[in-house]
């Protein structure tokens, strides 16, 4: 493609090109590949000082499909429920100011030393119903994104889209999903569970990348689109039927993506975007 040939429709989550340094430098490297949405990392937000980094969106005419990561209700007792709270506050502010589409919420997984899992999934509605006010009255959704089970212990006890949508419909307005292909694609009941979701208007967010085969780590091996299983267009078409058009967000945790030159790695998600997704 050529240079600042705009690519409509897809997202770079800066997971996928942490190796590109700073948020600036990794939005200069999107705009020269036509790519105008983006989901930060609070990590690089944090580094650029909120200021600049909303002044770097609104520069550009970015379009935030996400931002990345509130959640991690659960803790073994009241003082680190607090500071989570405290610290999911935070981040309905910066998603605030970036104008970003919803704060992506990965809930959380047992407290140190637990095995009571309902227990776990008790906080995060106990987190989330204390944090909502604070995020609807910022204008920022929060996006529930159930995570695949292998995460229940260290990551996010809601591991399934109507876990996630059942957890949404009690919480009520303001609250919806971040549909993540790598965690969700297996499930019997997908096709259901997205048209539910459409029909209540609760998509917020949609993740992209594959599963391959063999996966050799859970966290760090996600494939790049077009590599693994994932039926992305039958997917897509999901999505869309449900009522859903906002960008579909490329996040690749990888060792070996991580390890490639940056505009490399966003040359190929164009490319496989075009051609798979």
């Amino acid at each position: 493609m050529s240079v600042n040939e705009n690519v409509e429709g897809l997202s770079i989550n800066f997971a996928t090109v942490r190796q590109g340094g700073s948020f600036g430098a990794i939005v200069d490297a999107c705009l020269r590949h036509g790519i105008t949405a983006i989901s930060p990392w609070r990590e690089h937000v944090e580094a650029a000082g909120l200021g600049e980094a909303a002044r770097i969106v609104r520069d550009n005419g970015l379009r935030v499909s996400g931002h990345c990561r509130g959640g991690f209700f659960p803790a073994a007792d009241e003082a680190g429920r607090r500071a989570a709270i405290d610290a999911n506050k935070r981040a309905v502010d910066e998603a605030a100011a970036l104008g970003a589409a919803c704060l992506v919420l990965v809930v959380g997984g047992l407290p140190a030393g637990s095995r009571d899992l309902p227990g776990a999934r008790a906080m995060v509605a106990e987190g989330m119903a204390e944090l909502l006010p604070y995020a609807r009255a910022a204008g920022v959704p929060l996006a529930i994104e159930p995570l695949h089970p292998s995460y229940a212990a260290d990551r996010a006890c809601i591991n399934t889209l109507k876990q996630a949508l059942d957890l949404a419909d009690t919480l009520g307005k303001g609250v919806g999903v971040a549909i993540d292909v790598y965690h969700v694609w297996w499930d019997p009941d997908l096709e259901t569970q997205i048209a539910r979701a459409g029909r209540n208007g609760q998509i917020l967010a949609y993740h992209i990348c594959d599963w391959l085969v063999p996966t050799k780590d859970p966290l760090n091996d996600r494939g790049m689109m077009g590599d693994g299983v994932i039926d992305l267009k039958r997917f897509r078409a999901l999505i869309e039927a449900a009522g859903f058009h906002g960008p579909q967000e490329v996040e690749i945790f990888s060792h070996h993506w991580g390890a490639r030159p940056l505009d490399e790695v966003l040359a190929t998600c164009v490319e496989r975007f075009r051609a798979v997704c």
